[in-house]
């Protein structure tokens, strides 16, 4: 067997994408998601169980599980057959003929992100670690949470990567596209991060793509320095911890967003699991996406200054805007996550968290303090600042209901806001998908299905459907005539071999219909379908020959007509009961 089918024969679809998406089973081999490659509210995405595929039939996303990892993680066809080899345990062939020079590119840059993360590790144990341990300790984290995070020290040398590189071969090229490594204007090579605490970046499959360093001296600036974007790490799409996350998210159905990485890691070591944070860049559209594959539920816990604060609105509107459900934690004391958890406890902070208050109280919260609440004008002021946002819910009667509890928190007409409310829905279109309708008749889709699934019944009627001329006028005669053209060369005949000869269009009507398709058939109902085939096969051909016989006729060509004629009167003495 080829290494590819033995792979994708060796894992689970629904496993795979599972990673990445809540799926729930909507019929006996199928399951539905939000898709992970475009925004959408209502899910059209599914898996196939036995044909192992999946198909959007909103952004047309589809193909098998080898292509879903390429798309998902950014990789070439290569680095994801290797990424699933290390992941699921198939041996992958030494010499590959799969391998390309991005794909080796990337295995570089990956190879050198692991050895700085060893390099870094090391130093922290080191003599030279002594101030990134005291740090360390002084934020009270226990040994086992900087092993698990991973936690390292870059020396104050500025080449000991670059010594390090150079001795595993790296060229310059690479050193610098990794982002680990800068290059002066006299050509001369530096570690890009010095004297700092290290923190590696993952992305959603836990490779390390970049790193965050947080300085130690109060000289060096800035506090926290990442990586630059590069091939493997691109900011607006990766969250700090989401691969260990997420599996935490899934199951209590709620991801807990905090700013940085000393947040995640403290409040993760207080036994929150499903704790992310971007990686010190504004939240992105990207990002909240990432999120809500795993779930619609966020408390969002920015540390409590002025700067927290804003950034915590801004926020709001764009995870409303992606159709999340969002609560605001507040911590008292003046307290940022990771020092709430070890001054107050766990049991404190789940508190806080399960008591987060809706986002448009905490907006309303931040308006009232900025307005006269005791006059009409700091009413309708803050009115005006809230309605815009409580307009981002998606959700028609969630508006209207938030709307009406506004009203009530800040004192106004509740007529006065659902007024707005019914112009603005009135003006507002709600985009629906699209649900994939069933072109194909019941006796068409019955024999591509069989065809698909069934080895001895495609055997025994492959033939009797080749002969029929009525395959050439079906919406699907591309999908047979791939079938029979596989059948004849003697190829395996399976949902990839025939999807892999077909154009976009008929891809999409092979999914659709597989996808529609639940139950097993019966060989009476293929033996039904083959007959209507026939049926319709006698019906055309009459057809046909009533419009020559005129055509004849109305040409002179009595001959012509009458041997036509007696054509007609033997095909239909053949099927007398069987007229259509």
């Amino acid at each position: 067997m080829d290494f590819v089918e033995q792979l994708k024969s060796s894992v689970d679809i629904v496993n795979v994408v599972g990673e990445y998406v809540r799926l729930r089973r909507s019929g006996a081999n199928r399951y539905m998601g939000l898709c992970p490659f475009h925004n959408e509210k209502s899910p059209s995405f599914t898996v196939h169980v036995v044909h192992q595929f999946y198909k959007c039939f909103s952004c047309g996303a589809g193909g098998d599980v080898v292509k879903f990892v390429m798309e998902k993680e950014g990789l070439s066809f290569y680095e994801a057959l290797k990424t699933m080899s290390e992941r699921y345990g198939v041996p992958m062939p030494k010499r590959s003929q799969y391998s390309d020079e991005d794909s080796k590119l990337r295995g570089s840059l990956l190879a050198m992100h692991e050895q700085a993360e060893e390099d870094f590790r090391a130093n922290l144990k080191s003599q030279a670690g002594e101030a990134a341990r005291a740090y360390i300790a002084k934020r009270g984290l226990a040994a086992e949470t900087v092993e698990h995070f991973g936690l390292g020290y870059s020396d104050r040398s500025g080449r000991a990567l670059v010594r390090l590189f150079e001795q595993r071969g790296f060229p310059v090229a690479q050193m610098e596209a990794s982002g680990l490594v800068g290059k002066r204007q006299d050509g001369s090579l530096y570690d890009r991060f010095r004297n700092r605490l290290m923190f590696p970046i993952h992305n959603e499959a836990g490779k390390i793509i970049g790193f965050g360093g947080r300085a130690l001296s109060p000289d060096d600036e800035p506090k926290y320095l990442n990586s630059p974007e590069t091939q493997l790490y691109v900011k607006k799409k990766v969250l700090y911890n989401l691969h260990r996350a997420k599996e935490a998210v899934r199951k209590e159905d709620r991801v807990i967003l905090v700013e940085g990485y000393m947040d995640v890691i403290g409040v993760t070591a207080a036994g929150f699991r499903n704790v992310v944070a971007s990686c010190g860049t504004a939240l992105a559209a990207e990002q909240v996406q990432a999120m809500k594959r795993h779930t619609h539920r966020i408390a969002v816990n920015f540390d409590p200054d002025a700067p927290g604060e804003s950034a915590c609105e801004r926020s709001i509107d764009l995870l409303l805007a992606e159709g999340m459900q969002v609560r605001i934690v507040e911590l008292d004391g003046g307290l940022d996550p990771d020092e709430y958890c070890k001054e107050r406890g766990a049991a404190a902070y789940q508190e806080r968290v399960d008591g987060a208050k809706g986002y448009f109280y905490w907006l309303a919260d931040r308006a009232r303090s900025k307005h006269d609440m005791r006059t009409s004008e700091g009413k309708v002021a803050v009115l005006n600042f809230l309605l815009p946002k409580v307009q981002n819910v998606t959700d028609q009667l969630e508006r209207m209901t938030i709307a009406n509890d506004v009203a009530g928190y800040i004192g106004v007409d509740p007529g006065m806001v659902l007024d707005h409310f019914r112009k603005a829905v009135s003006e507002r279109s709600e985009k629906a998908i699209v649900r994939p309708t069933n072109l194909l008749r019941h006796d068409e889709r019955m024999l591509l299905i069989a065809l698909l699934t069934e080895a001895q019944l495609r055997a025994e009627m492959i033939g009797p459907l080749r002969s029929l001329q009525t395959i050439d006028t079906l919406p699907s005669r591309r999908i047979f005539q791939a079938i029979f053209a596989l059948e004849e060369s003697g190829g395996r005949v399976g949902f990839d071999e025939i999807n892999g000869r077909l154009e976009e269009a008929d891809q999409n009507l092979l999914a659709q219909t597989v996808l529609n398709a639940d139950g097993e058939i019966s060989r009476e109902e293929v033996v039904a379908a083959v007959e209507s085939m026939q049926r319709s096969e006698q019906h055309n051909l009459r057809v046909q020959l009533k419009a020559r016989i005129g055509e004849s006729e109305r040409a002179g060509r009595l001959d012509e007509a009458m041997r036509l004629t007696m054509e007609l009167q033997r095909i239909e003495r053949a099927t007398p009961s069987r007229r259509t």
